[in-house]
């Protein structure tokens, strides 16, 4: 049922870049920015980090756009482990146009499941987007 909500498929060099990603080795914080190409009605890069903060990541996304996000994570835990969850960002601006919204919001499920992600998290504004909200998030996946 939820994919005759599906409004843009993922192009498949992202598809194929997020499946790389998912495998990386490095242990550094990376990112994926995607956005929506309104013209191929397809979810598609926009740009990738390599070691990037959540306060650095938070600068590169538009305030008043939706974006999707794939964030490679090192998280401490607080028995001292440490982590590299895949984390899907959806950045979905208050005042952004509503067609907008509805375009990232209807391909949103879809591209998560290509990403085969389970860490899916929204923001409603760039500035929620720093490392003690990621923490708090990931706190409750022990």
């Amino acid at each position: 049922m939820s994919d005759s909500l599906v409004v843009c498929e993922v192009d498949p060099e992202l598809r194929e870049k997020l499946r790389r990603f998912r495998f990386r080795k490095e242990t550094d914080n990376a990112a994926i920015i995607m956005k929506v190409d309104k013209d191929r009605q397809m979810v598609v890069l926009e740009e990738e980090f390599q070691n990037i903060s959540p306060e650095e990541l938070k600068m590169e996304l538009p305030e008043r756009q939706p974006r999707f996000v794939v964030y490679s994570y090192k998280y401490v835990h607080e028995d001292g482990r440490m982590s590299y969850p895949l984390c899907f960002i959806f950045s979905s601006p208050v005042g952004c146009k509503p067609e907008q919204q509805m375009m990232y919001a209807g391909s949103k499920n879809r591209l998560v499941q290509t990403a085969e992600l389970t860490k899916v998290f929204e923001i409603r504004t760039t500035d929620d987007l720093t490392e003690a909200w990621l923490q708090e998030k990931l706190s409750f996946f022990r």
